[in-house]
């Protein structure tokens, strides 16, 4: 097989084993996980893109499950920057801590970001990007977690989650986009990402 047909197959490959253990979590543990399918690469560029992740001196991924948003992130990071992900799910921290090695990761809730800013050094972060379901949470879990995520920011800092289009009718999407704009002085939304399973828009929030 040609050497490029391989790599075709490799990346084929990984992602069906990574769509594999994605759909089992889910099924075993829908509120935790909150989605059937990683997200896809189109909706990792959008999250990314607005980022400004190239300025950023630390950045931490919430609930990067198998890494789906990972890679945009390494690749625009600056030399130097701090870079740290939150992952509560034992079988999806041990997916992730196996393909990205060199990416420190903790299995905790973010919930606990401070303590983990702290051991790196570091007194506030630049950018959060989370891949958490929030609509799939309670208003006053939203409203903990959200808590924990804006102390920690910096000011003018940018926080970027999704959110799946088929869910906005839920009273918990509503409750979650209330919080938002009570908690940050900007809050924008990118683009429907059609290639997404299912599809899927970025909020993008600043300080």
């Amino acid at each position: 097989m040609p050497a490029g047909a391989t790599d075709r197959f490799d990346l084929v490959a990984t992602a069906m084993v990574d769509l594999v253990k994605f759909a089992g979590r889910f099924l075993r543990e829908p509120s935790r996980v909150g989605a059937i399918a990683p997200s896809s690469g189109a909706l990792g560029r959008v999250i990314t893109s607005w980022a400004r992740l190239e300025e950023a001196d630390a950045v931490v991924e919430y609930g990067p499950g198998t890494g789906a948003f990972t890679p945009y992130i390494l690749e625009r990071l600056r030399p130097g920057a701090t870079f740290f992900a939150l992952e509560v799910d034992r079988a999806l921290y041990e997916a992730f801590r196996r393909r990205f090695p060199e990416v420190p990761v903790y299995r905790d809730s973010v919930a606990k970001v401070a303590t983990y800013l702290d051991a790196h050094g570091i007194a506030s972060a630049d950018c959060i990007i989370s891949g958490l379901p929030w609509a799939s949470f309670s208003a006053a879990y939203q409203a903990e977690l959200m808590r924990s995520t804006v102390d920690v920011l910096a000011s003018g800092g940018r926080f970027a989650t999704f959110a799946y289009v088929h869910a906005l009718a839920m009273s918990s999407a509503h409750a979650f986009r209330r919080l938002l704009n009570r908690r940050f002085s900007d809050v924008g939304m990118s683009p429907v990402v059609w290639w997404n399973l299912p599809p899927a828009f970025v909020y993008q929030c600043v300080k």
